[in-house]
């Protein structure tokens, strides 16, 4: 293939119509009309020899081709944005970009106010909008109108970046009056009732089923291989309800152990280890190629990441107090 004959806007135009998988859809977005589109269309068939997109039941669907070659075609086009924007010299201190963030409940609490705080240092003048995982899409983050998403993960798009944030296991919070307080076994542990906290995963959640015990995640995954199911009486998206609520004595609240120990801070409620194996979890942060090269949005994932090692390492290694000697005053 001669390569000075090839137009390297029809890569733009290809990206778009595997994205929008419409051809009308595709043209409203190019701002262009729909037969200049389907001649477009024709095009990017000849010079792939290939369909692309064929008719189906479901509108238009995409060769196996086609998925091949999308998120190649997305990293050749970050490649080229960033070879052709002008070089310039990115300045935290003076900025006043807009960062748009999803976290999920879990990283708003656990990081993000140590994340604001050193913002409020390094870039005063930044301005942030964290967004909820029901308020974003894939399809958002893949056209870089979120700049980053903080969650764990069941499963992203190949053709996104993403980085370990760190690990974390899982604790329980129980009354310290609870009747299991002293005998914090499995049995007990399945006797009581329980609060379930979680909302992760992309786009507008749906109500649980309780009796779908495998689909609520990795605690009750967790049971379900002891062929066990525990009895829950609460549902919530929101990790700043189960200390409130672990405070009934026959509630018991299984959650992320950094979360668990931010919450377990009175007599009231005290703090186990699960009587059974939960594997840990990832939290992660992923992003668009689109973005992987701007500089504003390279500072703020260095950031993120020397934060969140700041707080692992202060676990790790938690300051030590100084002794006070009484009689030296």
């Amino acid at each position: 293939m001669n390569l000075q004959r090839v137009d390297l806007n029809l890569l733009v135009h290809l990206d778009v119509l595997l994205r929008e998988k419409n051809v009308t859809r595709a043209a409203e977005q190019l701002g262009i009309t729909q037969p200049a589109m389907s001649n477009i269309l024709r095009r990017l068939r000849k010079l792939f020899n290939d369909p692309l997109l064929v008719r189906s039941s479901e509108g238009m669907t995409p060769t196996e081709r086609a998925l091949e070659l999308q998120p190649r075609i997305r990293e050749i086009l970050a490649d080229l944005t960033q070879v052709l924007e002008p070089r310039t010299e990115f300045r935290p201190y003076s900025t006043s970009r807009v960062f748009r963030i999803m976290t999920s409940d879990y990283a708003e609490a656990t990081l993000v106010p140590k994340l604001v705080k050193a913002l409020r240092s390094e870039a005063p003048n930044v301005i942030l909008d964290f967004l909820t995982p029901s308020d974003v899409s894939y399809r958002d983050m893949e056209q870089g109108r979120v700049d980053l998403a903080i969650n764990r993960f069941n499963e992203i798009p190949q053709s996104f970046h993403q980085v370990l944030v760190w690990r974390d296991t899982f604790s329980c919070l129980l009354s310290s009056e609870s009747p299991y307080a002293h005998r914090f076994n499995l049995k007990n542990y399945l006797k009581a009732q329980h609060v379930w906290v979680s909302k992760t995963g992309m786009g507008v959640g749906f109500g649980v089923n309780p009796e779908k015990s495998g689909g609520l995640g990795s605690i009750d995954q967790a049971l379900q291989r002891l062929g066990q199911k525990r009895q829950i009486s609460v549902f919530t998206r929101h990790y700043q309800m189960p200390a409130m609520l672990a405070a009934n004595k026959d509630l018991i609240a299984t959650l992320p152990t950094r979360v668990a120990k931010m919450q377990a801070n009175n007599d009231s409620i005290i703090m186990e280890e699960p009587p059974f194996f939960i594997p840990e979890f990832e939290l992660t942060m992923a992003w668009s190629p689109l973005l992987q090269h701007h500089p504003a949005h390279r500072w703020l994932r260095q950031l993120i990441m020397h934060v969140a090692r700041q707080i692992v390492d202060d676990e790790e290694n938690p300051p030590q107090e100084i002794p006070i000697i009484n009689h030296l005053f």
